[in-house]
């Protein structure tokens, strides 16, 4: 586990791995098969709960966030799993994230960057449902409206609610609800194995982005909280007479 979460948060190739870890194919087997088995997203959600709980929350969340994000990928990820986003012009694979309204994450998805945000988040909101069945509201943005609405609440029993931008709005504007995903977004690539995607298989992109998040709850239910305490008066040097 410490050798993956030294490859999520360095960026390094699987073949430079310190000495002090076993060696790579021994690492990349086990996270191959933990990835299959959905060891990652079991750890995430029992972290996000334990946070949950001790912000005096759920365990379980009933709202949620979903996004995207569109990264580029490297050389050997083959083109038959990438794609281009015609919208922000990048090319290479999409991140489809839902995170509940404190931004832990609860579900993320890879796909083309070429799939829009609409059709992947049919395949998206329905694993959501079936893992999460306990959330009713997903807030979005406008690529989200349209049909994909009366779906998720004909067939999923979700209600999606979309947030615009104010009128004449120019440059960047932080929207409510909507900047919680954002953040989250912007957490993931904190680790560097995450700026760029470099994964062969789909599958091991989404691990790695769960993993950046597993990292991140952790530190956060380590960290101790810090308590001010009055500061002591500074000690006055004795006044000596002329």
């Amino acid at each position: 586990m410490d050798a993956l979460r030294y490859v999520v948060d360095t960026g390094c190739k699987w073949r430079a791995l310190p000495k002090d870890f076993p060696p790579f194919k021994t690492v990349f087997g086990f996270f191959s098969r933990w990835t299959a088995a959905g060891v990652f997203n079991l750890i995430r959600d029992q972290l996000r709960r334990r946070i949950r709980k001790s912000m005096g929350k759920s365990p379980h969340a009933v709202a949620a966030v979903i996004d995207s994000q569109s990264v580029r990928v490297a050389a050997t990820v083959p083109k038959a799993t990438s794609g281009y986003d015609a919208g922000k012009k990048v090319p290479g694979r999409k991140r489809h994230i839902i995170v509940d309204t404190r931004g832990l994450q609860l579900f993320v998805m890879v796909t083309p960057a070429s799939v829009h945000d609409s059709a992947a988040a049919r395949e998206a909101l329905f694993r959501l449902r079936l893992m999460h069945p306990e959330v009713t509201v997903v807030w979005a943005d406008l690529a989200y409206a349209g049909t994909l609405v009366d779906w998720a609440k004909t067939f999923l029993g979700l209600t999606i609610k979309t947030v615009s931008r104010p009128k004449g709005a120019q440059g960047f504007v932080i929207l409510p609800r909507r900047w919680v995903v954002e953040r989250s977004l912007a957490w993931l690539l904190h680790a560097r194995r995450n700026t760029r995607d470099y994964e062969t298989l789909p599958q091991h992109s989404e691990a790695m982005l769960t993993l950046a998040a597993i990292s991140m709850m952790t530190r956060r239910l380590t960290r101790q909280p810090v308590h001010p305490t009055a500061a002591a008066p500074r000690p006055t040097a004795a006044v000596q007479p002329a």
